[in-house]
């Protein structure tokens, strides 16, 4: 184990949802750390923008397009992981994820349901089998899912996203038991208000956002930067001993 328990250097790194807001900060922080980062999204040129930022400060990346609801294109990635890096990952970050409703529950289109589940969950959960199955042919590797603190109560006018994210929480515990003998952790991000793109419906709506803030003992928002530290943690040496954890970074809305 490295003396500096942060340290990534030689570590191949997959994120998803890479190219904007949490998953972003998350590609930068961890190639900042001497990770090789694979940017993942579903347009390239975002992708590669983010790809572009982090190799024009001195870090090592590259971008490939992949929308996690459709299984052909995460096949795609996979076979590119395999041709380009020898089957090498050490760390995923499964961070895409889609919330395209909002608002009551009984008036969920069927829709904007499949689409929520077939990014949210089906996504994740293939994306985290095709990455493990790579890590256990290599010793071992970290999982970090991005859930929400959603998850654990349910967010109004957020009723399938919520779902999906409770889901991701229970997935994430499920890989890591099962996971554990091949050394590789499983563990979960749940956010809470963070300012993104992704959220954007919320800070928009300014009776709800004022009574969102108004809840949170630290009165403010987070920043998309404040929540890749703890994926950080989570993906190194500082957390060996931890799998299966789903982690809050919310401000204290939940104690």
């Amino acid at each position: 184990m490295s003396t500096n328990l942060f340290d990534l250097n030689g570590k191949i790194a997959l994120v998803t949802g890479a190219s904007r807001g949490i998953g972003e900060e998350i590609a930068k922080l961890l190639a900042e750390q001497g990770a090789h980062v694979i940017v993942s999204s579903r347009k390239i040129d975002g992708c590669q923008a983010v790809a572009d930022a982090i190799t024009d400060a001195g870090g090592s990346a590259e971008a490939f397009a992949c929308h996690i609801g459709e299984m052909a294109q995460i096949e795609a990635l996979f076979e590119h992981i395999k041709g380009a890096h020898g089957g090498k990952l050490d760390i995923l970050v499964n961070n895409a994820a889609a919330n395209p409703y909002f608002g009551h529950i009984l008036d969920t289109p069927v829709a904007a349901f499949d689409k929520t589940v077939d990014v949210n969950l089906r996504g994740y959960f293939y994306m985290s089998v095709e990455g493990a199955k790579l890590m256990r042919e290599n010793g071992g590797g970290a999982i970090v899912n991005t859930a929400s603190i959603n998850g654990l109560s349910p967010g109004n006018m957020q009723g399938i996203y919520s779902i999906s994210k409770a889901a991701v929480i229970s997935m994430t515990k499920s890989f890591a038991q099962e996971c554990a003998e091949f050394n590789i952790r499983v563990n979960a991000l749940l956010p809470g208000l963070t300012k993104t793109k992704f959220a954007g419906a919320l800070f928009e709506q300014e009776a709800i956002y004022k009574s969102a803030i108004a809840q949170i003992p630290m009165h403010r928002h987070a920043e998309p930067r404040e929540m890749a530290g703890t994926v950080l943690y989570l993906v190194s040496d500082a957390s060996s001993y931890v799998t299966g954890e789903c982690v809050v970074v919310d401000g204290g809305f939940t104690i």
